[in-house]
């Protein structure tokens, strides 16, 4: 990883330290290139665009999404691909009938069509969740594991977008479908979600909330048979205050068992496949924890904006769709300074929707079917374009304008280079950021450029991070924004540009 990071996106008047235990990630990576005769038999590829996206300085907005696929015929999804300019915070998604919440795709009002989550989850099912602030990740199920999408059926969202830059700016929206034929399908997935709703992130500290999630008693109850599920995937989900998550098992021989983990928080994508799949069978349930480094001197609790949240996707082989929260916590003691809090755990169980059902033997035996497309070709990513040597003037080409338009919406507010956790030691959240600019000595690259070299743009690693798609000229190391296709718009680059050749002044 670089000791640069840029999520930026594109203003409209212009033309990760992850880990997981006993889990694979999905590939992070997008090819752009990657044609549809390159898939192995039996596989099929659609992509969408959402469309062009403009939001204003410091607008934040929750809109639903949806996508219409026009299916006559189920379809059977392997894998799940995500790309995006930036300002997608996060989003939910969801597969239902083309009749629940009917209206036009694309944009529109979540309350005024009366959309609500845990509706389309009982309607149909989860299709997925993005990572937040993840420009490109793809959700890939291991072999014969699939999402099902019934005859007309659609996808929806329930999105959050949010700028914190000083401009407006224009993103766009991909989604590409990755189908199986139904021959190859050995699982249709059931989605289940943990929350710990009721955090109360005290100042200046680290903190952890750990839920005991008893789902067993449930489980039994709904399906009239052992507790048999098989997990799959796991993507959890937090703000940039977060710095920890862990899912383990709760009782029988694997009790305390870590399953899956996730150290820290950059943006990228964070979901992760477990293959072979945890077997909760002998086992009560699972136990979850998102711990947090409120570096600010305020309490945080759930919300969106600067609030914060703890949430768990999972899609597993179950009998059951299961949704287990808990409300309220209290303090339980201290693991050196981080403040532990724990919190009982409440369970909802439901039976799965009778469409998400194995494929018929007609469908196996039958040709694959893939929905008609108008947007045949489309990549999920465009190419990567090199940055033009442009430069901006000096009334723009500022430190302090830098920060507002790149620095603060993205590289800290990501957290990637923020707080104590700054990845290369590199905080842009530092009191004085020019000093911490000008002293930083690279230390997770292989180029032997200094961060800032003032006057000299072409051999800043700071600007060859963000304009060049390969700013070591090797391949070794990857442009800036972090988990992006793409780099920062032109006249993003064209500050930065302007800066370093005027100097690199403290203004």
């Amino acid at each position: 990883m670089l000791a640069a990071c840029g999520d930026d996106v594109p203003p409209a008047d212009d033309g990760a330290a992850t880990g997981t235990d006993g889990g694979t990630q999905g590939d992070g990576t997008a090819d752009a290139g990657e044609t549809e005769q390159s898939l192995p038999e039996g596989h099929a590829r659609i992509v969408h665009s959402f469309g062009v996206t403009n939001l204003a300085p410091a607008e934040e907005i929750q809109p639903c999404i949806q996508w219409t696929l026009n299916n006559d015929e189920p379809v059977y999804i392997n894998r799940v691909s995500m790309a995006n300019n930036g300002g997608y915070h996060h989003s939910n998604w969801f597969v239902v009938p083309e009749t629940y919440v009917p209206g036009d795709d694309g944009f529109f009002s979540c309350a005024e069509r009366g959309f609500s989550e845990l509706e389309a989850a009982l309607a149909g099912t989860v299709l997925t969740a993005q990572s937040t602030q993840s420009r490109f990740e793809s959700m890939q199920l291991p072999e014969g594991v699939v999402v099902k999408v019934p005859p007309r059926h659609k996808t929806v969202a329930g999105g959050h977008l949010l700028n914190l830059s000083n401009d407006s700016f224009a993103t766009e929206l991909r989604m590409e479908l990755e189908l199986i034929h139904p021959k190859m399908v050995t699982v249709v997935t059931t989605p289940f979600r943990l929350s710990y709703t009721g955090l109360n992130i005290p100042p200046l500290g680290e903190s952890r909330f750990s839920g005991d999630c008893d789902i067993k008693t449930i489980y039994e109850s709904q399906s009239e048979g052992p507790l048999d599920l098989k997990l799959y995937y796991v993507l959890p989900h937090y703000h940039y205050l977060g710095n920890y998550f862990d899912l383990s098992v709760l009782g029988g021989a694997r009790d305390g068992e870590s399953v899956f983990r996730l150290d820290g928080f950059n943006a990228d994508g964070n979901g992760g496949a477990l293959n072979p799949p945890l077997d909760l069978s002998g086992a009560e349930g699972f136990s979850f924890t998102c711990g947090y480094d409120n570096w600010r001197d305020v309490n945080i609790g759930w919300g969106i904006g600067d609030q914060e949240m703890c949430v768990m996707l999972g899609l597993a082989d179950s009998k059951v769709l299961m949704d287990a929260s808990v409300a309220a916590g209290t303090v339980v003691g201290n693991d050196g300074e981080i403040l532990l809090n724990s919190g009982e755990c409440g369970v909802i169980g439901l039976p799965p929707n009778a469409a998400q059902g194995m494929p018929t033997q007609a469908e196996i035996d039958g040709e694959m079917y893939v929905p008609p497309s108008e947007e045949a070709g489309l990549p999920i990513v465009d190419m990567c374009a090199d940055i033009g040597p442009e430069s901006a003037g000096p009334e723009e080409a500022t430190l302090s304008n830098i920060r507002a338009r790149l620095f603060v919406p993205s590289c800290e507010f990501s957290s990637c280079h923020a707080g104590s956790s700054a990845v290369g030691g590199l905080d842009f959240r530092a009191e004085d950021l020019h000093a911490e600019l000008m002293g930083h000595t690279l230390s997770v690259t292989k180029s032997d450029m200094p961060l800032i070299d003032p006057g000299n743009p072409d051999n800043s690693y700071l600007y060859q991070a963000i304009a060049h798609c390969d700013p070591a000229g090797d391949g070794s190391e990857p442009h800036m924004p972090l988990n992006a296709a793409e780099l920062v718009h032109a006249k993003t680059a064209a500050l930065v540009r302007g800066w370093i050749e005027r100097g690199a002044p403290n203004d």
